[in-house]
Parts: structure tokens; C-alpha cells; sequence
């Protein structure tokens, strides 16, 4: 049997150490231990959606939007509230005594220059489809290309052609 010496014996333990202290992971946690990383959230994939024109009315963050389809209202990340289009959020009243308000006796006499039914302006603006079938509006000299009917008709224009308008 071999025996050490004391020398010997600090001399192994002194070259033992440094090659142990190698093989002990050091990190956060007691004894080297790193606790299990949650995977990466993954980046959303851009979703293909059909083209079929099917409205939804879609809400994210108390706004409210219209889109071709439920499939594209989630790929926004719109919560889907009702079949068909967003119907108009009521705005506020505008402050009483103002001359667009009906509550006033001269507010709808013939002549008023802010009455609702004056020629080239829309009584009131509606919502229109995302339908693309362009046409040529023109309001005065003015002509402008509208990606639908309803479009220019809330922009005040008349329909002066189908497709886009000349140059």
C-alpha cells in the first residue's frame, strides 16, 4: 500500500482544485443551476386570408372597424362584434344655441347658408363598402378619382364616369 505524506497530500489537494473548480458550472442560481428559459414569443405569421367580401365589424381597444371578412379582422387583431358593417357611432351633440342645431327657430329657413340640404353636399355622410370599382367624381371644375360610388358621394362629388379619371 502506498502511503502519502503530508506534503504529498496538500501538493495533490493544491493540483486537485483547480482542476474541479473547471468542472463546476458557475450562475444565478445555488450550485450552478439555471432554471428552464420560456421559449421566445413567436413574431405573428402573416395570415392569408380569401378575398370573399363578407363584412364583419371588428373591435380592438374600444375603435371600432369594418373589414372584407373575418379572417382579416383577426389578422389585425380585431375581436369580431357583429356580422355586416360597423354601424355609425353616435359623436356628441355639438353646444346648444349653435346654428347647426334644429332646436332653433330660424335653423332650417330657406336661404341659410349652413342648411344640410344645400345642392352638391351630402345630407349626411354614410359608410361605404371597401369595394375597388373605381369612378370619376367631379364637384365645380373639380375631378377626382374615387375607389367607389359612395365614396365620392360623401366626399360631395357626382359620379361623372366609371373607371379612373383622365388626365
Amino acid at each position: 500500500m502506498v502511503s502519502f505524506s503530508g506534503q504529498s497530500k496538500r501538493l495533490a489537494l493544491f493540483l486537485l482544485i483547480p482542476m474541479l473548480s473547471g468542472c463546476v458550472e458557475g450562475g444565478p442560481g445555488p450550485g450552478g443551476y439555471y432554471p428552464p428559459q420560456r421559449p421566445p414569443r413567436p413574431e405573428p405569421q402573416p395570415q392569408m386570408c380569401t378575398m370573399e367580401y363578407r363584412p364583419v365589424c371588428g373591435e380592438r381597444g374600444g375603435r371600432f372597424e369594418t373589414f372584407g371578412n373575418a379572417c382579416q379582422a383577426r389578422g389585425r387583431g380585431f375581436r369580431i362584434v357583429s356580422s355586416g358593417e360597423c354601424r355609425r357611432q353616435p359623436g356628441p351633440l355639438p353646444p346648444p344655441g349653435r346654428p347647426d342645431r334644429p332646436d332653433r327657430p330660424d335653423w332650417n329657413q330657406p336661404g341659410r347658408p349652413d342648411r344640410p340640404d344645400r345642392p352638391g353636399r351630402p345630407e349626411q355622410s354614410g359608410f361605404c363598402t371597401r369595394e375597388y370599382r373605381p369612378v370619376c367624381g367631379q364637384r365645380g371644375s373639380r375631378t377626382q378619382t374615387f375607389p367607389n360610388a359612395c365614396e365620392a358621394a360623401n366626399a360631395g362629388f357626382s359620379v361623372v364616369a366609371s373607371g379612373e379619371c383622365r388626365r
